[in-house]
């Protein structure tokens, strides 16, 4: 081989890496790059009754004449359920993905479900995001699928979005064995939904984003001509939570937005209902009312129960690890609490919170608009980590006008509420209350949300006996001679 074939060689090497190197500097890197796909969400809708696999595809445009190159195409979660193939590579993630001018690639997507496995592993909605990075800019194609078999409410179509419902003035009774999966936020009017004892509801939050604006999703809004009904029973309880089973997920709050009951829903009443994850339990507002029997409400970011000049009534009922108070009434109403643990621990807010006014402006600088408060209490718990676990807060010129309220036989923590300026009568409304102190003794395990009265409870026989209380929120019955505080029974 001879000196002039290796200069050809040479010389053909030095020109393949400038042609490279001149056909990287013609890729378009503009600011203002931008990558068409053909949708922004792929929505696998097979209901699978077995093990299922299809695929489906995104399609990638190039609108410009000259050659882009993107950095780099991803699935987030690179989980077992999606898979990519980009443009032709079998591959979940791939970088340098180059488009010519004014043309295009494909993103196939292939889902395999198999509904039969564990809810923690195969839950009711999976979901994932495909990234496409290219400069600073980043693409998302969201990607949903339904893992299992369920009753999607109102349908498997209605994330971010307000869905309405009427059966005229009739009943809407969810008893279908399979587990209700809310999707998206309903609201009921003309009518009274019903939830037979055992019945699951799950429910899909997140964050919507529609024509009304950026708020939280996986919200029940009953209608003043809307009601609930919640069957549940000590051996068949009705559940309401998080859509993510997940057990690192079963503690957290904020998940889905929570029930409403909108100014004027009547006739609502819940028994052996669990509530959790949500950022609200549960809100009834001005003219509304609801009856709760041995219902516990849990693992909020806000308040447990929020009645803003309305009417509740509960009865054996637990609210614990709450974000905010486990009890907050505002602008007036009627409440009546019997038997109720409420456990305030891990925040800045009281297990009570309860005021009678409602003010225009966030300083109360405004016009302040009074309702009359009537809250009484009788066998309940008030605790929690802060000195003072009770807020009362009264806007009347007179004093007790507008506001009264009544404590028997109640455990209470109290510190500052007691001063001059606050409320320094407070025991002579408090009947036969234990004010609280770190030393006594009250629940077997606090930090594992185990509630029951141990063994030395200060609780147990203090309680004024009531007659509409036989049972306890377990079913346990309840000492006629010797009631216990709280929603349990110690069991002797």
């Amino acid at each position: 081989m001879n000196k002039s074939f290796f200069q050809f060689l040479l010389a053909g090497f030095v020109t393949l890496l400038l042609l490279n190197a001149c056909r990287k500097d013609n890729f378009y890197t503009g600011s203002d790059l931008d990558i068409r796909v053909s949708v922004d969400t792929i929505r696998f809708d097979t209901v699978f009754t077995e093990v299922g696999t299809t695929t489906k595809l995104v399609k990638l445009y190039n609108d410009l004449d000259q050659s882009i190159l993107i950095d780099e195409i991803r699935l987030v979660d690179q989980s077992d359920f999606f898979r990519l193939n980009i443009d032709g590579t079998p591959s979940n993630q791939l970088e340098n993905v180059e488009i010519a001018g004014n043309d295009s690639l494909y993103v196939f997507v292939e889902a395999t479900i198999d509904p039969n496995l564990p809810l923690s592993i195969s839950p009711y909605i999976i979901e994932d995001q495909i990234i496409i990075e290219a400069g600073e800019k980043q693409k998302p194609v969201f990607l949903e699928a339904w893992g299992q078999n369920a009753n999607y409410v109102p349908s498997r179509f209605s994330s971010s979005q307000l869905n309405y419902y009427s059966c005229d003035l009739g009943t809407w009774v969810w008893d279908d064995p399979k587990p209700y999966v809310l999707y998206g936020s309903l609201l009921i009017d003309s009518c009274q939904l019903v939830w037979p004892a055992g019945t699951e509801v799950y429910v899909h939050g997140g964050i919507a984003i529609n024509d009304l604006g950026i708020y939280n999703d996986g919200l029940l809004y009953f209608l003043s001509n809307g009601s609930l009904i919640s069957q549940g029973t000590v051996d068949q309880p009705v559940t309401v939570r998080t859509d993510r089973l997940e057990e690192e997920w079963a503690q957290d709050g904020g998940q889905w937005s929570g029930i409403i009951f909108s100014p004027g829903s009547r006739n609502n009443e819940l028994s052996h209902t669990q509530i959790s994850n949500s950022i609200v339990g549960i809100r009834v507002d001005s003219m509304a009312n609801a009856k709760l029997e041995s219902c516990e409400i849990s693992y909020t970011s806000g308040s447990a129960i929020i009645g803003r000049h309305a009417d509740i009534d509960a009865q054996n009922c637990l609210f614990h690890n709450n974000g905010l108070n486990g009890l907050q009434f505002v602008f007036g109403g009627n409440y009546n609490f019997d038997n109720c643990t409420i456990s305030n621990f891990d925040n800045q807010a009281q297990a009570l919170q309860a005021t009678n006014f409602f003010c225009t402006d966030p300083l109360c600088q405004g016009p302040i608009y009074v309702n009359r408060m009537d809250c009484k209490f009788q066998n309940c718990i008030f605790i929690g980590n802060d000195e003072d676990e009770i807020s009362l807060a009264d806007a009347t010129v007179d004093i007790f006008t507008d506001f009264s309220y009544s404590f028997k036989n109640c455990i209470v923590q109290v510190d500052e509420l007691l001063d001059p300026e606050s409320f320094p009568n407070f025991f002579d409304n408090c009947e036969n209350c234990l004010n609280n102190v770190e030393t006594d003794s009250l629940f077997i395990a606090i930090e594992e949300a185990d509630f029951h009265l141990d063994t030395m409870s200060v609780a147990i026989d203090k309680g004024i006996f009531i007659p509409s209380i036989l049972n306890d929120i377990e079913g346990n019955p309840r000492e006629s001679n010797a009631f216990d505080i709280g929603c349990y029974e110690f069991q002797k």
